[in-house]
């Protein structure tokens, strides 16, 4: 085989039912010079006898075991053993297009200020889709572009982990890590940081499969607290940096748990934009509640905004009421 264009890197583990499927999606894609770095994360089941199977038939897919360590570890050792310029994350309980891989590397290959893109997706089985799964997806492929995922980049993680493509030399400057949140949206969060873009290829070229055995749901780091904590500590490090305070947009279930996870940080709220009129007119935690047309008189103006109000038609409205005001993106971030 050539030397591959792609590395697609798919850990793992107890993933017997899934991985026949997830392996015969990268074998049909229609770009050919790939390599399939599969990591067996001390699987207990024939997740590694699969793998090996279907390596032996094909030169492509490699195997590499370790012992059961999660997938931090096993993410980190198959990128160290990834061959090609461009990476392709996959898990081992979903299907790509057979479009993904070709796709992807075009819209890389075009735009080479990217560091990497994601893709739309579409979540099955289609009946264990829960109304809040199905409204992340909907989100989730209402991102078109770079502006799209650093604008609405705290309001949830803007790319699906598996449908990640990147630049293997971008991926291993940042690496992953362990740090008690969502190990996907921490990587992602740094690369934003960091002044590296992230695009979108808006088309659905990932099948992501929903079931009860997911990281999202048995895993401590994925609870909605860690989730929390994770943009409390990007926003207070990077967006809040050399700021103490900053103007609450919003101050229902989302935006008092953040502002709570800010305080821990040190960072606290000089005035709360409300609409609730039980609010309007008082102070919480000493800050003043003001209706958001009082917003642009404050004094001194606020340099920092941080809106925390859930729904794609409420932030549409802010945004646009930011913009008629005069904040400039520079001044306001959506964290939801």
């Amino acid at each position: 085989m050539s030397e591959p264009l792609v590395s697609v890197l798919l850990p793992a583990y107890n993933a017997e039912s899934t991985l026949p499927a997830a392996l015969e999606s990268i074998r049909r894609q229609r770009l050919a010079r790939f390599e399939c770095v599969v990591v067996d994360d001390g699987s207990t089941d024939a997740t590694r006898a699969i793998a090996e199977r279907v390596a032996s038939r094909d030169s492509r897919v490699r195997v590499l075991t370790i012992a059961h360590a999660g997938i931090v570890a096993a993410l980190e050792a198959g990128l160290d053993a990834c061959r090609a310029p461009f990476v392709a994350r996959m898990d081992a309980d979903d299907v790509a297009h057979r479009d993904r891989l070709a796709s992807q590397l075009r819209a890389l290959e075009a735009r080479p200020d990217l560091a990497g893109v994601g893709c739309h997706v579409r979540m099955f089985p289609r009946g264990r889709l829960t109304a809040g799964r199905l409204a992340y997806e909907r989100w989730l492929n209402s991102l078109r572009d770079e502006q799209d995922v650093l604008r609405y980049r705290l309001v949830e993680c803007p790319i699906a982990h598996p449908s990640l493509f990147v630049r293997t030399s971008v991926l291993r400057r940042f690496r992953y890590r362990d740090r008690a949140w969502p190990e996907d949206y921490d990587l992602m969060l740094r690369i934003l940081e960091s002044g590296e873009r992230l695009g979108m290829v808006p088309r659905r070229l990932l099948f992501w499969r929903e079931g009860p055995a997911r990281l999202s749901r048995t895993h401590p780091a994925y609870a909605l607290e860690r989730f929390v904590e994770c943009k409390a500590h990007f926003i207070a490090e990077h967006w809040l940096a050399g700021h103490d305070r900053y103007v609450l947009w919003g101050y229902g279930d989302t935006g008092r748990t953040l502002a709570r996870a800010l305080a821990r940080h040190d960072k606290h709220p000089s005035a709360i934009v409300e609409l609730h009129p039980g609010r309007l007119g008082q102070r919480i935690a000493g800050a003043p509640v003001i209706d958001p047309d009082a917003l642009a008189a404050l004094t001194p103006r606020p340099e920092r905004i941080v809106v925390s109000v859930a729904g794609p038609i409420a932030r549409g409205q802010i945004l646009a009421h930011l913009e008629k005001s005069g904040f400039g993106p520079e001044r306001f971030v959506f964290a939801a």
